[in-house]
């Protein structure tokens, strides 16, 4: 795994982190999260490739839908 697409990752995992802390619900196991993030980095990186956005834009999108 690449330098950039981990930092993608560890962002995607604090998004996620900082989601469940805001909603007060119980967050996931490290590994659970971890599997989440490089979800919705995955997911991020489909939606860049069909729209032409920045994946981070594209990673902030998923996660507010993820928690709705």
């Amino acid at each position: 795994m690449g330098f950039w697409r981990q930092q993608e990752e560890k962002m995607a995992a604090r998004l996620l982190q900082w989601r469940f802390q805001r909603q007060g619900e119980k967050e996931p196991e490290s590994e659970n999260l971890a599997r989440m993030a490089s979800d919705l980095v995955s997911k991020a990186h489909q939606v860049a490739k069909k729209r032409g956005q920045n994946v981070v834009v594209i990673i902030k999108e998923l996660v507010e839908d993820l928690r709705r």
